[in-house]
C-alpha cells in the first residue's frame, strides 16, 4: 500500500478567501459529501477521519450511502440526498428537489464543505447547490474552471505513478485543505470500533460458527462486475475439499444466487444480514472471496484479506481492495477493460470466468498463510 500523500496534487485557490482548512475560527460543522453507492462512502473513510480530528463532521451520501456512514469513526450527522447527475436511477431534476438539500444543508449549517468525488465525476453541480445553501466555503477536486463556486480547486498530479487508488484521492483533497490524519493513522480503510451491530454477533455466529471461515461473496450491484454463477458453485465444492468452512453472503434481491452457489455445502446468509452485520461476518472471516463492489470494501475496512475477482471495466489500480493483504484475479486486459459498462459487453464474460476454481482456492490459502 502507497502511503496516503502519494500522488501529490496541485492546489489552487480559485475565489476569494481561499485560505487554509475552511476558515478556521468559525462556527459550524463541516460537511463531507460522498454520493454514490456504499462501497464509495467507506473508501471516503480516510478523508473523513482527518476532518473529524478536529472538527465535527455531517457526511452527505446518496440513496445507497447512510447504513456505509454508520459505520465510519467520525461522522456524527448524515444527510441523505439523491443526486440526479450522479445516481443510476435518478429523479427528476426539480426546484423542489433541489431544495429539499438547501434547507437540509441549511439546518446543519456548516462552516465549510469537501465534495469527494470519484475521477469520472464533476463536483460543481453539489458545489453550486451547496452554495445556495450558504456554504461559505467550499473544495473539491475540479478538472473544470469552477469560477466562484470553489475555494479551494484541487487537481491530482499524478507525476508518472499512473492510476491513484479513490481513498488517496480523497485524502488528499482534506490535506491540501489542512485536515490531517492523527499520527500514526496509516490512511487505510476502517470501521467504528465496537460496530454498530455488535448486539447481532451471537445471532451470526451461530450460524456462521467460529471465526476462521471463508466468505464467497457472489453478487454485485452492477451486473458487469458480478461472479460467474458456474464458477462460484465449483468454487464452494473446492474450498470444502480443502477443508475450509464456507459462508456465502448476499443481498435479499440475491437470495436465489447465493442459494444456488451454497447448495448443501455452504452456509447461507443471502438476505440476512444489515450492512452492520455483514461488516461483523466479514470481520471474522479469515478471507473474503467477492469481485468489485461493496463487501470487498467492507472487507478491507474490517482489515480482512480480500481475493479480489475483478472486473476490468475500470481500473484496478483505482477499485482494488485498499490496505489489506489481497490477490487480484481476472484478465485485466480483455476487451471491456476502461469501458465502464454495466452488462459485460463481452458474451461469456471471460474476465472472469477465465478464473477456474483451484486458482480460486489457492489465493485463500496463499493470503492465510501469509496472514498466519
Amino acid at each position: 500500500m502507497r502511503g496516503p500523500a502519494e500522488g501529490g496534487g496541485v492546489t489552487h485557490p480559485s475565489h476569494p478567501g481561499a485560505g487554509g482548512p475552511a476558515a478556521r475560527g468559525s462556527a459550524g460543522p463541516v460537511l463531507v459529501a460522498r454520493m454514490d453507492n456504499a462501497g464509495d462512502v467507506l473508501l471516503a473513510g480516510p478523508a473523513v477521519r482527518a476532518v473529524a480530528r478536529t472538527d465535527e463532521v455531517a457526511l452527505l451520501v446518496g440513496p445507497n450511502g447512510p447504513a456505509a456512514a454508520e459505520l465510519l469513526p467520525g461522522v456524527r450527522t448524515i444527510i441523505e440526498w439523491c443526486a440526479p447527475w450522479i445516481d443510476p436511477d435518478p429523479p427528476r431534476t426539480s426546484p423542489e428537489h433541489v431544495d429539499r438539500l438547501v434547507r437540509a444543508v441549511g439546518g446543519v449549517a456548516p462552516r465549510a464543505a469537501l465534495i469527494l468525488t470519484s475521477f469520472h465525476q464533476s463536483p460543481l453541480p453539489l458545489a453550486l447547490v451547496l452554495r445556495l445553501a450558504g456554504v461559505p466555503w467550499i473544495g473539491a477536486i475540479s478538472e473544470d474552471y469552477p469560477g466562484s463556486l470553489l475555494n479551494l480547486r484541487h487537481r491530482i498530479d499524478r507525476g508518472g505513478t499512473g492510476e491513484i487508488p479513490e481513498p488517496e484521492r480523497m485524502l488528499s483533497l482534506a490535506q491540501a485543505a489542512g485536515w490531517r490524519l492523527r499520527p500514526g493513522d496509516t490512511g487505510a480503510l476502517g470501521l467504528r470500533r465496537p460496530l454498530p451491530d455488535s448486539a447481532a454477533a451471537p445471532h451470526l455466529a451461530a450460524l456462521t460458527g467460529p471465526p476462521g471461515y471463508v466468505v464467497l461473496h457472489p453478487g454485485a450491484s452492477v451486473p458487469s462486475r458480478a461472479l460467474p454463477v458456474q464458477r462460484c458453485v465449483e468454487t464452494v465444492a473446492e474450498l470444502a475439499k480443502a477443508g475450509h468452512r464456507v459462508v456465502v453472503t448476499g443481498t435479499p434481491a440475491e437470495r436465489r444466487l447465493t442459494a444456488e452457489v451454497a447448495g448443501g455445502t455452504a452456509v447461507d446468509l443471502g438476505g440476512r444480514t444489515t450492512l452492520g452485520q455483514l461488516a461483523l461476518v466479514l470481520d471474522r472471516a479469515s478471507a473474503v472471496i467477492v469481485g468489485n463492489t461493496g463487501p470487498a470494501h467492507l472487507a478491507a475496512a474490517a482489515g480482512t484479506p480480500v481475493v479480489s475477482l475483478f472486473s476490468p471495466v475500470v481500473p484496478a489500480a483505482r477499485w482494488a481492495p485498499y490496505g489489506v493483504p489481497s490477490v487480484l484475479l481476472g484478465d485485466q486486459d480483455a476487451a471491456c477493460r476502461g469501458t465502464r459498462a454495466r452488462e459485460c459487453p463481452v458474451p461469456g464474460h471471460p474476465c472472469l470466468a477465465s478464473v477456474d476454481a483451484n486458482r480460486i482456492v489457492a489465493a485463500v490459502t496463499r493470503l492465510m498463510e501469509a496472514v498466519a
